[in-house]
């Protein structure tokens, strides 16, 4: 009986969100959870962020958003920590698209207030696979930071 609580506890309703279809949107958002999740604090200020980026990137409503976010979840955790998901997306997104994407990502990386190394590093690793020159990557970064 306890075993039974216990799963309720963890997924009451019993639903699961499927595993969604690999497309570059898909791969873009769970790039971007995998961003807030890079500091292994994944707090409310970078999920509300990315339901923000997801809103106007795709011209979805708060729900839909949502709902987006939660597909990207479940995709950022089936690719595997070692899986790179921006070699999914250096191939399939323009060279404006990388440029949006790493602008949506510094977005994340700064929505909790805190820089830390290991995002830091992470941008790099983006920028470098999305073939980003170090320059215009700091240009991007300082359209946000300031």
């Amino acid at each position: 009986m306890l075993e039974r609580l216990k799963a309720f506890f963890r997924n009451p309703s019993g639903y699961h969100t499927p595993l969604p279809d690999a497309d570059a949107a898909h791969a873009m958002g769970a790039l971007l959870v995998r961003a807030a999740k890079a500091d292994h604090a994944y707090v409310f200020e970078e999920i509300a962020a990315i339901d923000k980026v997801l809103a106007k990137r795709h011209g979805l409503n708060p729900v839909k958003a949502a709902k987006m976010r939660a597909e990207c979840e479940v995709l950022e955790k089936a690719i595997p920590a070692r899986g790179d998901i921006a070699v999914i997306l250096e191939k399939a997104i323009s060279t404006e698209e990388k440029e949006a994407v790493l602008l949506a990502l510094w977005e994340i990386v700064y929505a909790d207030g805190y820089k830390h190394e290991i995002e830091d590093g992470l941008m790099h690793r983006v920028e470098e696979i999305f073939g980003v020159t170090v320059e215009r990557a700091r240009e991007l970064q300082e359209q946000v930071e300031g």
